[in-house]
């Protein structure tokens, strides 16, 4: 018998490059396809047949048949742009999984024949790239609400603070009077002073994973009641508690702001010659933690309950202030997952609801 004939070095060339490839294919830990430009699957990696759920009967179907398993639904889109236009895809997707990933559809170039005879695409995994950013998206609005918050929040016991230096101005009639006044006056330092220190607390804000404080509502609502007593005193505010659920797991800051400015806006919004009477409720409400503050108000017209989220919002050029207390509230709550709604009439009132989620 003759020698079998020698493989040329040609073939034994291809012959090692296509190994190479086999062998990069089977050892990369990073989910890859190669897509023909019929839209076959003609190949893919041992970490996209795990991830995607795929075997190796799935190797030339129509990508079309399996494009369930990638769970995006423009990809068939994205490869005809690459192949028609030879040119490289990258974008960030979030798949019907909600696992965002850095999706790269790479040209297969015969150059050759100068034409695109398919893709590569690969998936890199980007969800936690991704949970970080929106974490310091979150933390730059957090800080935008501090901003706010410091400038609306304190002017509750500055208020304080300015009406008992004048008490003390005008000489307090007794030893007694005066003892009282300069220890009301320490409550509001104090009160300003824990203010201050809440929504200026930012030490932990970079820690996206800390669990939520738990928060009584009951030492919350006084905060903010010792916080607006000047107002509460001068317009006989009569103000009622029903504590259902008495703690949320939130930021104390937020909560004692958001009752705050709801508080604050209850009274400054009372009808003329009619002392305010709020009501402050807390109640579980399916998979929320449900706060409510109804006063006897002015209430707001029905084509105004959408814009007073807004900020600088102000329905009545009669009340003060700057108009930026809901708009606060809202992105307080909003960025904890949570919602707020208003129900109310023109005359009639209006309650608030803060679902915590």
């Amino acid at each position: 018998m003759g020698q079998a004939p020698r493989k040329t070095g040609k073939l034994e060339k291809l012959i090692e490059l296509n190994d190479e490839l086999e062998n990069y294919f089977n050892n990369t830990i990073i989910p890859q396809l190669f897509v023909d430009a019929d839209m076959i699957l003609r190949k893919f990696t041992p970490a996209a047949m795990k991830h995607f759920k795929l075997t190796a009967d799935d190797v030339g179907r129509h990508i079309n048949e399996v494009s369930n398993n990638i769970r995006f639904p423009t990809i068939i889109k994205n490869i005809t742009e690459v192949i028609e236009s030879s040119r490289d895809l990258e974008k960030e997707i979030q798949t019907t999984d909600k696992v965002w990933y850095q999706m790269n559809i790479l040209p297969y170039i015969i150059k050759k024949e100068n034409r695109t005879n398919g893709v590569i695409i690969t998936f890199i995994d980007i969800n936690d790239r991704i949970q970080v950013l929106k974490g310091y998206e979150k933390l730059h609005r957090n800080y935008e609400n501090i901003i706010h918050s410091i400038s609306h929040d304190i002017k509750g016991p500055l208020s304080n603070m300015e009406g008992l230096i004048r008490i003390l101005e005008e000489a307090p009639n007794s030893e007694e009077d005066y003892s009282q006044i300069i220890k009301m006056l320490r409550e509001s330092v104090d009160n300003l002073r824990n203010t201050v220190e809440d929504l200026a607390d930012i030490n932990n804000d970079t820690d996206f994973a800390k669990e939520a404080e738990r928060v009584s509502f009951g030492n919350v609502i006084e905060d903010a009641m010792l916080a607006l007593r000047d107002k509460i005193a001068e317009t006989d505010a009569k103000i009622r508690t029903k504590i259902g659920e008495a703690e949320v797991s939130f930021s104390r800051k937020n909560v004692r702001s958001i009752i705050y400015n709801l508080l604050s806006n209850a009274i400054k919004y009372q009808k003329p010659g009619i002392a305010p009477e709020i009501t402050i409720t807390t109640q579980k409400c399916g998979k929320y933690i449900l706060l409510k503050v109804s006063d006897n108000g002015l209430g707001i017209a029905e084509n105004e309950k959408q814009s007073i989220f807004n900020r600088y919002t102000r329905l009545h050029d009669t009340v003060e202030g700057t108009g930026i207390g809901l708009f606060i509230v809202k992105g307080m709550v909003e960025n904890m997952g949570g919602k707020i709604e208003v129900e109310s009439k023109v005359g009639e009132g209006a309650t608030f609801m803060v679902y915590f989620r």
